[in-house]
């Protein structure tokens, strides 16, 4: 009965050397840690074009809903929505909690690429098209709406789950 009481501790002592080893292999090197997620997003990572779901556009225009519907999003999902402006009125977008819970990539306008730190609103003074990449981020409920309205045709409601 010693003998096996003795083999099972030494058993038991080498399986513990083993994940000594396994820990030091695995760390690469003094001082270097290694991420691992359980999505592997290729070199180009979580922005790459096929991660990207585009979204239907918001509308700028007098009298018009700005959405469609109501949208639902993934956090951590990377996403690409176009605002159009038909130039029928000077109108805006604002909405600071929903550009507090993205991290915004770009906007695009005009072929000029802005990677803002941070958005309160967007505004159009003019007919044209804005497009917005962006990574949702804290799950909730969110709005964008025309500042001064009050229906609610003139806001698009983002869920992020």
């Amino acid at each position: 009965m010693a003998s096996e009481t003795a083999e099972t501790e030494a058993i038991a002592a080498e399986e513990g050397d083993d994940d000594d080893d396994e820990e030091e292999e695995s760390g690469g090197g003094e001082g270097v840690y290694e991420a691992t997620g359980k999505y592997d997003f290729g070199f180009a990572g979580v922005l790459a074009h096929d991660n990207r779901s585009d979204l239907a556009p918001l509308t700028l225009a007098s009298g018009q809903p700005v959405a469609g519907g109501e949208y639902t999003l993934k956090s951590g999902g990377y996403y690409r929505i176009d605002i159009n402006a038909d130039g029928s009125q000077e109108l805006a977008l604002s909405g600071g909690d929903f550009f507090r819970a993205v991290w915004v990539n770009e906007i695009v306008i005009n072929d000029i690429e802005v990677r803002p730190v941070g958005v309160h609103s967007l505004e159009f003074d003019d007919a044209g098209t804005a497009s917005m990449s962006f990574i949702a981020i804290v799950p909730g409920r969110y709005i964008l709406s025309i500042p001064g309205s009050s229906g609610e045709t003139q806001q698009a409601v983002f869920n992020i789950q």
